[in-house]
């Protein structure tokens, strides 16, 4: 049985924004992590610095990505992978 949804202009408009955030935090994060991979190749002490800003980077953007994907699966009314309709 299908249920529809509606999101509000409100929802919406909170929905784009924080994606764009979240877009806006990954090509930052994609940007540093290229100049240092640069940067690694001229200079090997910098691999240290790329490695931990991967580490550290990465699990950020996972997170970041769980939330809004949480956050639109609540605004759809989507039910997560594994849980039957009632």
């Amino acid at each position: 049985m299908s249920e529809e949804t509606s999101i509000s202009r409100e929802e919406l408009a909170q929905l784009q924004k924080k994606f764009s955030e979240i877009k806006h935090s990954i090509n930052n994060a994609l940007a540093v992590m290229m100049a240092l991979s640069e940067m690694s190749q001229r200079r090997p002490d910098y691999a240290e610095k790329l490695a931990s800003t991967v580490l550290t980077k990465a699990p950020q953007i996972v997170s970041s990505l769980q939330e809004f994907t949480q956050a639109l699966n609540e605004k759809a009314g989507a039910r997560p992978e594994g849980i039957p309709g009632s």
